[in-house]
């Protein structure tokens, strides 16, 4: 019985934040890609040098290390996401791992600054 598109959606629409970012970085791993090296691409390949003279509004804040504190990170990273317990504990653990996505520049820098307090090393990508 051969699986369709539909079937894969529904089968990824049931599941839980982490189970999806698990998904994800087990398909990078399988086929040799990245979901970031895609998104980064795409800008320069289309907009040549109006692309390089336009600022960037939206950024993503990605955890490269947990440092020393853990317990504080994932309070922090609980209290920044709305996420589990359980779910904060894999992110922190799966780092690097992008906390927030897509945001303005006011609010990555708030979020790396939180995160730093707590013990985390953070890019503003």
């Amino acid at each position: 019985m051969a699986v369709s598109k539909e079937d894969i959606l529904e089968a990824i629409a049931a599941m839980s934040v982490m189970d999806v970012v698990e998904l994800i970085e087990a398909m990078e791993e399988k086929f040799g890609v990245t979901a970031a090296a895609a998104v980064a691409a795409a800008p320069a390949a289309g907009g040549g040098e109006a692309a390089a003279e336009e600022e960037q509004t939206e950024f993503n804040v990605v955890m490269t290390s947990f440092g020393g504190n853990k317990i504080a990170v994932i309070k922090a990273v609980r209290s920044l996401t709305g996420l589990g317990l359980k779910e904060a504990k894999a992110a922190v653990e799966g780092v690097p791992s992008a906390l927030k996505e897509a945001v303005s520049k006011d609010e990555a820098e708030e979020v790396k600054k939180l995160l730093e307090e707590a013990g985390a090393e953070v890019e503003i990508k």
